[in-house]
């Protein structure tokens, strides 16, 4: 596996667990975990409309850049409904004082669910990487702006986590350990993609890469336009707006240095 590469990964890992921490320590305000949520969910759409479609269209047809991205849609869509909310940060309003003290008999589901998004975030760094480097004369754009969105979002991801767990009754340790073992999937995640996609042809990589877009769509629209959106609209727009600014800027910087 490249340097780079696990390099992002790695990064995306501790920020997750270092969000976890940041949790345990201050604890959680929801106006504070409404603002990162906001922040996290502009930067996935921004990676998502401006990196990953693009790049996505140069190599596969719109049909094909609409099955990859529906699918990837489509299996956050049928998770959280059937199993649990895909990530707890972008369903944080969702989470009142009686659900969090029942913890016990979700938890096992939204282990399972936050696992399987931790797995993508993983898959979706390798692949962006694999990608970007086959693509011919690349500026990576794709391959930084997938690693900035990812990480903006995994810091309240952990901070939601650990908010749930420690308000589950969970000690300070416990929540810290469980948090840095269910995010852990990210690298698992990372490693698989790297392994399965390595020698994948330009069209699979590409195809990889809109199909995590499309859950990446699914975590934005779900975090802006849920529950949250009723609390603290003003501060969740402008956050929204602002990541995906920071995007944005990102991307046209790569393209002018290019």
């Amino acid at each position: 596996m490249e340097t780079m590469s696990i390099a992002y990964v790695l990064l995306a890992y501790v920020l997750a667990v270092g969000g976890g921490a940041l949790g345990i320590l201050l604890g959680n305000s929801h106006e504070r975990l409404c603002a990162l949520i906001s922040l996290g969910a502009g930067t996935l759409l921004g990676v998502t409309l401006l990196a990953i479609l693009p790049e996505s269209f140069a190599t596969l047809r719109w049909r094909g850049v609409l099955l990859a991205v529906g699918s990837g849609y489509a299996v956050f869509a049928v998770i959280s409904k059937y199993i649990f909310h895909i990530c707890p940060a972008c369903a944080a309003s969702h989470f009142d004082e009686a659900a969090t003290h029942r913890f016990g008999e979700i938890a096992t589901a939204m282990m399972v669910a936050l696992a399987i998004h931790c797995l993508a975030d993983g898959v979706a760094l390798a692949a962006g990487h694999e990608a970007e480097a086959s693509h011919a004369h690349s500026s990576r754009v794709l391959d930084l702006s997938l690693i900035v969105a990812i990480c903006v979002h995994k810091v309240p991801e952990g901070l939601a986590l650990g908010g749930l767990l420690l308000g589950a009754g969970f000690s300070r340790m416990q929540t810290l350990l469980r948090v840095a073992a269910i995010e852990a999937t990210t690298l698992v995640g990372g490693v698989l993609g790297w392994f399965f996609l390595r020698e994948a042809s330009l069209f699979w990589l590409d195809a990889a890469v809109a199909h995590v877009g499309g859950g990446f769509l699914y975590l934005a629209v779900h975090a802006v336009l849920g529950e949250i959106l009723k609390h603290h609209k003003a501060l969740v727009l402008t956050c929204f707006a602002l990541g995906f600014g920071i995007i944005a800027a990102l991307v046209c910087l790569l393209r002018l240095l290019h």
